[in-house]
């Protein structure tokens, strides 16, 4: 009888547990898809919908059928690759794609050299007035891009900018910036300022986060300041050099405010001088969305192409990974 009764009771315990272990594994894997719900919706909602409804369309095509011009009916029909090959042999796309390789190799390089500079200034033990500094560096990012372009747009323009005027008066010749030869580096100086303050809060809050014990070993060493940011900051924050880079980039690429506000003020600036611009312009004005959809794919894929290259080409240096 007792040994019935202790079974009895072993079984019940086992039971016991074992729903206690089952809620516990539903827990541990419901409670967190629970919680991830809201942003994975959101994702599916609006951005993997959206791509794959793109793709769709740059398989697609208008076709008219009937007599006369524009008295037949539209139809949306299978276009295979046809609007792949017509955004890779468009020569306005291939000039947009020129205009803003050049741009970026204006910018970049100026932009993270300059944020990596006044990181390394502010980290400076010599530095005074950080705090004022980094705002005052950081605050041209805060700016939206539409108007910090109309507000350097009318400076660049020669009867309302005070540069110009200050130029006539001591007799010197200001060079026109909005000409077909400057305006690219127009463009580049207005996305110049907003991009050094974002890459330089992120190369500075990497160097605060280094060991200062590091630095009081360097300087009892006798390394000087120069020194200590050439061998020892700089490779160690080069996994932010990187991933600046690589938003830099990814930024470039789709480059569209800038060179669209600026656009009405100028005669240099076409309605294709970017890819999005002509992606745009061909949806909105044109009323092409399928070939907009395919070169829209086309520049999703080149930035990824472009990303995922520089990455292996980076990641043992930057990373300490291997191949």
């Amino acid at each position: 009888m007792t040994a019935a009764s202790t079974e009895a009771r072993t079984g019940a315990e086992r039971r016991k547990t074992g729903t206690h272990r089952r809620r516990d594994l539903r827990t541990r894997v419901l409670v967190p898809y629970a919680m991830l719900a809201p942003g994975i919706l959101l994702f599916v909602a609006f951005m993997a919908a959206p791509i794959l409804y793109t793709l769709f369309l740059s398989f697609q095509k208008t076709q008219v059928s009937g007599l006369g011009l524009g008295a037949g009916a539209r139809t949306q029909v299978f276009a295979g690759v046809e609007n792949y090959v017509t955004a890779l042999t468009d020569p306005e796309f291939a000039a947009s794609v020129g205009r803003v390789l050049l741009y970026g190799l204006v910018l970049i390089p100026t932009m993270l050299g300059l944020a990596l500079l006044f990181a390394l200034l502010l980290d400076s033990k010599r530095a005074r007035a950080t705090s004022f500094s980094r705002i005052a560096i950081f605050l041209p990012y805060a700016v939206p891009a539409v108007i910090s372009s109309l507000l350097w747009g009318f400076l660049y323009l020669p009867g309302v900018s005070p540069f110009y005027f200050v130029f006539d008066a001591v007799g010197w010749d200001a060079p026109e910036i909005l000409s077909s030869q400057l305006v690219l580096f127009g463009i580049a100086n207005i996305a110049l300022w907003g991009g050094v303050g974002f890459n330089m809060v992120v190369m500075f809050t990497s160097l605060r986060a280094v060991p200062s014990e590091i630095y009081e070993a360097a300087r009892i060493d006798g390394a000087s300041e120069v020194q200590m940011a050439l061998r020892i900051k700089i490779p160690i924050i080069a996994p932010a050099l990187v991933m600046t880079s690589l938003f830099s980039m990814i930024a470039t690429l789709q480059v569209f405010a800038e060179p669209t506000t600026l656009r009405p003020l100028t005669n240099t600036l076409s309605t294709s001088w970017t890819p999005l611009m002509k992606i745009y312009r061909d949806a909105f004005t044109r009323d092409d969305i399928y070939s907009a959809a395919a070169s829209s794919i086309v520049i999703a894929l080149a930035t990824f192409v472009i990303s995922f290259v520089f990455l292996r080409i980076v990641q043992k240096r930057a990373f300490g990974q291997e191949e």
